[in-house]
């Protein structure tokens, strides 16, 4: 395992920020069976990181796409953030094999996870916030997803607006939704609501209300149709 100054060294040109705390970085690439302390793992950096990659994200449409309704902004920024998104800029970054994981989880295959690859990204960016502040978190982002916010002229549609407009091309009835789980309390709710439509397995996705479960859900739903598809 790499010390970590090291780590730092061989990941700042591609981050793009030296660290004065090389620590950070290697927090941000820790798994839990890696860790010594609970605490010592990728989580907490990775909470932080969800909200500065949000900011970040956001202010940069904002400014790229001035004539456009928050809507379409909101659609946007949830396609740049998706755990898809964020595993696929793990990988352009390089971050995958320095991944600290215990022997078991190595073995098991768990650096493939798309969603380990999502919350290390997420957490990487924490990192760079705290050491760095805003800018050196502000150049990764811009760095890794500049491209991506250019590559759509248009709006992606909202999922449940597309997988409607799927059901009614392929003649089936529309997505039903049924909520089948409220856990949480009441400040903080957490939905789980199932997708139905004839002739396609169930779907399930969850969020903090149920607009957002119902959401959530279809494009579950929409990604395993794109899953079948390719």
């Amino acid at each position: 395992m790499k010390p970590a100054p090291e780590l730092a060294e061989r990941l700042g040109e591609v981050l793009g920020h030296r660290f004065k705390k090389p620590e950070l970085l290697v927090e941000a690439l820790t798994h839990s069976s890696a860790a010594v302390a609970r605490t010592d793992d990728y989580q907490r950096l990775e909470f932080l990181g969800d909200r500065v990659l949000g900011l970040v994200i956001a202010e940069m449409l904002w400014r790229r796409y001035p004539k456009e309704a928050e809507g379409a902004l909101t659609r946007r920024l949830a396609e740049l953030v998706r755990r898809e998104t964020l595993a696929a800029v793990c990988d352009e970054a390089g971050l995958g094999p320095h991944i600290r994981l215990s022997a078991g989880e190595r073995r098991s295959g768990t650096r493939a996870s798309r969603r380990l690859r999502a919350d290390v990204t997420e957490a990487v960016i924490g990192a760079l916030y705290l050491d760095g502040g805003l800018p050196a978190a502000r150049r990764f982002v811009e760095r890794l997803w500049g491209a991506r916010l250019e590559a759509e002229p248009r709006p992606p549609k909202d999922p449940k607006t597309a997988l409607q407009e799927w059901a009614q091309q392929q003649g089936v009835g529309l997505p039903r939704y049924e909520t089948v789980g409220v856990e949480g309390p009441d400040h903080r709710r957490i939905y789980r609501v199932m997708v139905k439509v004839e002739g396609l397995e169930p779907a399930e996705g969850t969020g903090s209300s149920k607009r957002a479960a119902q959401t959530a859900a279809a494009a579950a739903l929409l990604g395993r149709l794109g899953e079948t598809r390719s």
